[in-house]
């Protein structure tokens, strides 16, 4: 078995032993958002921390109602002219610790003398060292280049964040997570759907919005990753702005679609791509979603839709994967690529 899939495997227990271990942390960077001086929280990342960023910008605006932004680390680096930081909080979210540039966005908040936050796996890190509050990731080493378990686990903390200032019944549902992860994994790996009809593809599109925005840009990126095919993810409105004029017949979309808010508005871009001629992928509990896509790829249901990002990632993974292998590929050591990568 290959790295990769003892990893995904792993996934459950590594989100279990993050919510036993780090609640006190989430509990005082949630208060720590609350602070009378805090009106926006900035976050800096890269790669599929990103992605969890992503999904912060949601949660951690729904729980404290104020702005959360992406950070521009290229101003503090190469260009040398940080902007003001009045009134911010700053997260860094890194799984290694290890990018400079994002430790270099948390080094300038400190010089500021604003709060800093680090979500990583490392607890000796450079980003760990630049932070007022640490919140371990506690996914144990991970050797595959591509994320999974550090993923997983840096949205069940920002879930964490989520649950401390939102109460009691969302910590209850946080809790029943590694349960839920468990049955995906055994759902999505337990018959899955036939994916030779997307060999001779050289790319794919992924759609998702809301809480889901950053789970396509997850499994866009795996796929990226792993097959080293051309994929791209976008919101429904994004996609009808424009890029919808690149999907030619056969090209696969994948839409990331459980029950939710926002499942209507991604559903409502299923019709337009079949005119075009797009093979659909549906990841969804929904079941007249998934009867109108060629291929399936099922959900668990009755998952909290500010939790469904935890369990939606996962089809994507084993999808990436198991193209991954149909082409022949190394999912351990994509070409090219390494397991840490430094960004100025």
């Amino acid at each position: 078995m290959s790295w990769l899939e003892t990893e995904l495997a792993e996934q459950p227990a590594a989100l279990a032993t993050l919510l036993d271990r780090q609640g006190a942390a989430a509990r005082e960077i949630a208060s720590l958002l609350e602070r009378e001086d805090v009106r926006y929280v900035l976050i800096a990342s890269r790669g599929s921390s990103s992605n969890a960023a992503r999904y912060a910008q949601y949660l951690l605006g729904r729980a404290h109602r104020v702005p959360v932004m992406f950070a521009t680390p290229s101003l503090y680096t190469i260009y040398e002219q940080p902007p003001r930081l009045d009134g911010a909080a700053v997260v860094g979210i890194s799984q290694s610790g290890a990018s400079p540039d994002v430790a270099s966005v948390l080094a300038e908040a400190r010089s500021q003398g604003r709060p800093t936050v680090a979500l990583t796996n490392v607890p000796d890190s450079p980003l760990a060292r630049e932070a007022d509050v640490v919140l371990l990731l506690e996914a144990g080493e991970e050797r595959a280049v591509a994320a999974t378990k550090t993923y997983l686990n840096s949205l069940g903390a920002v879930a964490m964040l989520f649950a401390a200032t939102d109460g009691p019944a969302a910590e209850a549902e946080l809790a029943r997570a590694p349960e839920l992860v468990e049955r995906q994994l055994a759902l999505s790996s337990a018959e899955p759907p036939p994916l030779d009809a997307y060999l001779d593809s050289p790319g794919a599109t992924v759609i998702g919005r809301g809480v889901n925005y950053g789970t396509a840009f997850e499994i866009a990126l795996k796929i990226r990753e792993l097959s080293g095919l051309v994929v791209e993810a976008y919101s429904p409105a994004d996609l009808m702005h424009g890029p919808i004029a690149a999907i030619q017949p056969g090209w696969p979309v994948v839409i990331v679609a459980p029950s939710g808010p926002a499942r209507p508005s991604v559903e409502d871009v299923v019709l337009p791509l079949r005119e075009r001629g797009a093979r659909i992928l549906a990841v969804s509990d929904v079941a007249a979603v998934l009867r109108r896509a060629q291929t399936r790829l099922p959900l668990v249901p009755r998952v909290p839709e500010w939790l469904s990002p935890l369990t939606a990632v996962i089809p994507g993974q084993v999808t990436a994967l198991r193209l991954a292998r149909l082409r022949g590929l190394d999912v351990d050591s994509p070409a090219g690529l390494r397991k840490i990568t430094l960004t100025r």
